[in-house]
């Protein structure tokens, strides 16, 4: 291969996931009779072709430009945002959240994706530019702006799984950038508080940790304070903010701590999903023969819910097979951070493996009963023009980084 060639190995496995995931789209579509999955990989397709279009361009632009344009692209998504929340419709599982912008009844998209991709390219701009990891909570502040704001938008719309990912991101290229895993551990505590808070011996067993993991720690007395307070914060008021959820999102976490409860309402989704990917065994019924997809079973099965497709019609071995290749992309994405030329280059291509391993995680965890259902998509495979798009374009933009540090003698064959 040339030096200055495409990045072959990120090349091949992004064509890998694209033709996996519409396969096991169109195979979606193929139910006893006719649902609205039937014609969504042709959709997909289209959506596809407008994403490479974006993958080529931003693969032309320099990342030095696109450090000097980040701001703008920031402003613009948290301008988007916004809007979404007075003039945002919801879809499908989420008919009554704000998350997509659209024009006389058609969807255009969810800006809360571009805003993922913005903000990846926000903290790579603020992190580049400082020479050391952060050493303390304190010197953490204006990253955690950076993410703050769009997590807050997006959690407004309600979209709590959207919400999450600029958590996995903001905590990706944090350690990415050098600093300690435990100073992280501190920062992600709140959150972990309020999830726990819905069970007294979790919570007091967190707390616990927490002053214990403190004093071991020893970092500065109000850091300290101000981590044990915001633990302790949450724990109190996670009966408020359960009542402020929406209906859906109540039922889907009682759903996930025990879904026989209601399981023909807020426990089906999860029960369909592993009847579907326990049957398919070691090697699977067949691509397009899954009975619970074939009988419509399966909730969301083009979107939130495909990967069980994977396990009912692949089995254990196409699980594992869609597994690797998703580990090996983030490998790849790693080893082009790695061997970027500047700053800039690296944090960004390590924040895009950040939103990838999330989307990942959530929706693969979901799936299979071990996180509550988030309604988030998995990337290259589920329906959704938005995500694809932004998928496909960070995949230019790590090409264009991988380019150039082959260009400078960095790169790895």
């Amino acid at each position: 291969m040339r030096r200055n060639s495409l990045d072959s190995p990120l090349l091949i496995l992004t064509t890998a996931l694209v033709v996996v995931g519409l396969s096991t789209l169109y195979s979606a579509g193929q139910t006893d009779f006719p649902t609205i999955a039937s014609d969504m990989w042709l959709r997909q397709a289209g959506w596809l072709a407008a994403g490479i279009v974006g993958a080529v361009v931003i693969y032309r632009v320099s990342p030095h430009l696109l450090d000097w344009i980040t701001p703008f692209i920031y402003g613009f998504a948290v301008v988007l945002l916004v809007l979404t929340l007075f003039f945002g419709s919801g879809a499908g599982t989420a008919a009554g959240s704000r998350s997509w912008i659209d024009i006389g009844g058609v969807h255009l998209g969810q800006p809360a994706e571009f805003a993922k991709f913005a903000t990846i390219l926000m903290l790579a701009r603020h992190l580049a530019g400082r020479r050391q990891p952060h050493q303390s909570l304190v010197e953490t502040v204006p990253a955690g702006l950076i993410v703050l704001v769009p997590f807050v938008l997006v959690g407004l719309q309600p979209d709590l799984g959207s919400a999450i990912v600029f958590l996995g991101i903001l905590f990706a290229m944090l350690f990415w950038h050098g600093v300690n895993p435990w100073l992280l551990v501190l920062l992600v505590s709140p959150m972990v508080s309020l999830i726990l808070a819905f069970s007294t011996g979790l919570w007091g067993a967190w707390i616990v940790s927490i002053t214990l993991l403190l004093f071991w720690l020893r970092p500065f007395v109000a850091e300290a304070l101000v981590v044990w307070g915001a633990n302790a914060f949450m724990g109190v008021v996670a009966l408020g903010i359960w009542q402020g959820l929406a209906p859906y999102q109540r039922s889907r976490i009682l759903s996930f701590i025990n879904p026989e409860v209601d399981p023909r309402a807020a426990g089906w989704n999860i029960i369909q999903s592993q009847v579907a990917i326990g049957s398919g065994g070691v090697f699977g019924k067949g691509f397009t023969a899954g009975t619970q997809k074939r009988l419509a079973f399966l909730p969301a099965q083009y979107t939130d819910f495909i990967y069980s497709i994977v396990g009912e019609e692949f089995g254990f071995v196409g699980v594992l097979f869609s597994l690797a290749l998703f580990v090996t992309f983030l490998l790849v994405l790693i080893r082009i951070a790695r061997t970027a030329v500047d700053p800039y280059s690296s944090m960004a291509v390590a924040g895009i493996a950040g939103m990838v391993l999330t989307h990942v995680v959530e929706n693969i965890g979901m799936t299979v009963g071990l996180l509550p259902v988030a309604g988030i998509p998995l990337p290259f495979f589920s329906y959704g023009g938005s995500f694809l798009i932004i998928c496909l374009i960070s995949v230019g933009m790590a090409l264009r980084v991988a380019r150039d540090a082959r260009r400078a003698g960095y790169g790895v064959g």
